[in-house]
């Protein structure tokens, strides 16, 4: 397996917009092509996107907002690996990945999970995240979203 983990540019737009296509953060909140292509050429544009290259293909990436959680730490906004990946271990590298990269500046890192998906919650337990508490409705009503956080070792 070669894997490589890098920033994203604009030519990893198309395949970023498929990984959420087919995640459940789509039936969520990302329902519309333009949806997804805002959101992830905000990513680009902030320089904080980051892509696993699978055998030359982008498989998927992890989009983090410097200080977006109290204004203090980062967040880990959108993450997302194309279905066909799924389960060779390259979420996990990716998600170490942008941990290595916070961990530089801040000692936490925070992200959200909805309450509709239980799989992404126990993945991110796995890796050595806390569930925090639940905050009712934040992003979109009748979602609860799971607040969790990794402290840098």
């Amino acid at each position: 397996m070669e894997l490589k983990l890098e920033k994203g540019t604009e030519e990893h737009i198309e395949d970023c917009i498929e990984a959420l296509e087919n995640s459940s953060l789509c039936v969520s909140y990302f329902d519309s092509y333009e949806i997804r292509h805002k959101a992830v050429v905000e990513a680009i544009e902030s320089k904080e996107l980051y892509v696993a290259i699978y055998n030359g293909n982008c498989a998927g990436f992890g989009y983090i907002i410097p200080e977006g959680a109290f204004h203090a730490f980062h967040y880990l906004h959108l993450f997302a690996v194309k279905d066909k990946y799924r389960g060779k271990g390259i979420g996990r590298k990716l998600l170490m990945h942008i941990e290595n990269q916070v961990f530089k500046e801040r000692d936490k890192l925070f992200l959200v999970v909805g309450d509709y998906n239980p799989d992404a919650r126990k993945f991110y337990e796995n890796n050595g995240y806390t569930f925090i508490g639940t905050i009712p409705g934040l992003y979109r009503e009748g979602i609860d979203e799971h607040l969790m956080m990794k402290k840098k070792h």
